[in-house]
């Protein structure tokens, strides 16, 4: 049952970006049709991918069946940034819902539909994680171990 819930690392960066590609479409689709209700769908997909990386996400399913392979070669990048930033997905959408179906802001669903889709589009287009730097600037300070990413912390590590 414990490895259900094992991210991977290292994780397939094309993968990575064909989520971010998907997320981006759904929140420029909730942005510009008022859809609040989107947010549940992106709630729960983030939520699932910290859970587990792609195993129980269908759009991570997707993004590693068909997606990924069609792109080619992996391209291998570690895992606990990637889950960062899942994490990061998963806090905002889901305080978007908070906001929005709790507290009746409807303001807030165009703001964290227009917030996802600009992080998920540099992801996608531009190889540019922000959750993924936000974790090296926080290894670097060291409020996040050195162990919890081995090749974060050491960028002898890292491959050309």
């Amino acid at each position: 049952m414990r490895n259900l819930f094992v991210f991977p690392n290292p994780v397939n960066e094309k993968a990575a970006r064909s989520v971010a590609t998907g997320v981006a479409l759904v929140s420029i689709l909730g942005l510009f049709t008022g859809w609040d209700w989107l947010l549940i769908p992106l709630a729960i997909g983030f939520w699932l991918r910290v859970a587990s990386g792609p195993r129980f996400s269908p759009l991570g399913q997707l993004a590693t069946k068909w997606a990924a392979p069609r792109l080619g070669e992996p391209v291998m990048v570690p895992g606990p940034p990637k889950r960062f930033a899942q994490a990061i997905g998963a806090v905002t959408t889901t305080t978007g819902l908070i906001l929005v179906f709790g507290l009746d802001i409807a303001a807030a669903g165009p703001a964290v539909f227009a917030i996802m889709a600009v992080f998920a589009t540099l992801e996608a287009a531009f190889r540019f994680c922000f959750g993924c730097t936000v974790f090296a600037g926080l290894i670097r300070i060291g409020l996040i171990p050195d162990e919890v990413c081995e090749a974060c912390a050491d960028i002898s590590l890292r491959r050309a």
